[in-house]
């Protein structure tokens, strides 16, 4: 995979509250991980939202495969 997809997501506490997102721009990585989870293709995507590009798709769902990508889970004390 590319790293280089990675480069996309950014993280600014003046947008979003701080939350990954697509290029500085007010998308969410969770966003787009919720509309592919939907059923949205790439292209419906890309029509509905027109400054995105298929690489920032790709970005998201890299960042999304990085962070679950973890060697071990442990269980809070409630």
């Amino acid at each position: 995979m590319d790293n280089s997809l990675l480069e996309r997501i950014t993280i600014d506490p003046e947008i979003c509250h701080g939350k990954p997102c697509i290029r500085g721009l007010r998308y969410p990585v969770e966003f787009l991980l919720e509309l592919l989870s939907s059923g949205m293709t790439h292209g419906e995507i890309l029509a509905d939202y027109e400054d995105l590009e298929e690489a920032d798709i790709l970005s998201a769902l890299l960042f999304a495969a990085r962070l679950s990508q973890v060697k071990r889970v442990y269980t809070l004390a409630s």
